[in-house]
């Protein structure tokens, strides 16, 4: 199977484009950091001519709180791109990075551009509402990495997050391209939850590792619980394999 996936310099680009080809898979990377494309692999000018299976589009531009310091460029990078993908690609199966946060997509503009993406989507597509995604190569600012680094400034108590490993991101999305394969992916459009099912209090993790930070009470910007549904996922045979708290335990600095 020929995939070309968008997105591929970044977190779960990188774990999945590794992944994705020791299964045999013949994946092309497309993205603006990676030098595969000219002038400078921007998405919105760049040559989209690719003779492939499927599309799995994960580009665009993450994080809650960075979207109200720059909410054209989400926009932009997150529908506008995601337009002109959806476009050229309307007779390819398309799979889509969408997020938990699309549920109340009021809250905030990653949320808005990420809700707007599925609005727009092709019927031939699927959009993956990722939970909250740690693992190799997470970006610094997110919690697990803060915590791994024993370096977390504050915490807000009344959140509750759903982790997944980026390793079972990758796995769930094996199993959707596999679906596809048996054209039971033709039946199933729309959204789809990718997480583990089970939410973690911020305040429970703190106290289980012996985490002393100040603690914060957060406004309406952010969904107070982002828990998947991840009955669908598990229809197929596919269920999460990494544990977070045994994760931390594992790669947490002890000095």
């Amino acid at each position: 199977m020929n995939i070309l996936l968008t997105g591929s310099a970044g977190f779960i680009g990188k774990n999945l484009s590794v992944w994705l080809s020791e299964k045999r898979f013949n994946v092309i990377g497309l993205d603006r950091k990676s030098g595969d494309v000219l002038f400078p692999n921007e998405l919105l000018t760049c040559d989209l001519n690719y003779d492939v299976d499927v599309v799995i589009h994960l580009a665009g531009l993450s994080g809650v709180r960075q979207s109200f310091e720059n909410p054209t460029d989400y926009w932009k990078e997150n529908v506008i791109v995601s337009q002109r993908i959806f476009d050229h690609f309307r007779n390819t199966r398309i799979l889509y990075a969408s997020s938990s946060t699309a549920y109340e997509p009021w809250r905030n503009p990653y949320a808005m551009s990420k809700y707007s993406m599925e609005q727009i989507a092709p019927a031939n597509s699927l959009g993956m509402r990722f939970t909250t995604v740690y693992g190799p190569g997470a970006r610094e600012q997110m919690l697990i990495p803060k915590i791994l680094k024993n370096n977390v400034p504050y915490i807000n108590t009344n959140h509750s997050r759903d982790f997944i490993h980026v390793y079972d991101i990758c796995s769930a999305i094996e199993s959707l391209l596999r679906q596809s394969q048996i054209s039971a992916f033709d039946e199933k459009t729309g959204v789809i939850d990718i997480g583990t099912g089970i939410t973690h209090k911020l305040t429970d993790i703190m106290d289980h590792f012996g985490i002393i930070t100040e603690k914060r009470i957060a406004g309406d910007t952010e969904r107070l619980d982002n828990k998947a549904n991840i009955d669908a996922m598990t229809s197929y045979g596919w269920e999460p394999q990494y544990e977070l708290k045994k994760y931390i335990e594992d790669n947490r600095r002890t000095n």
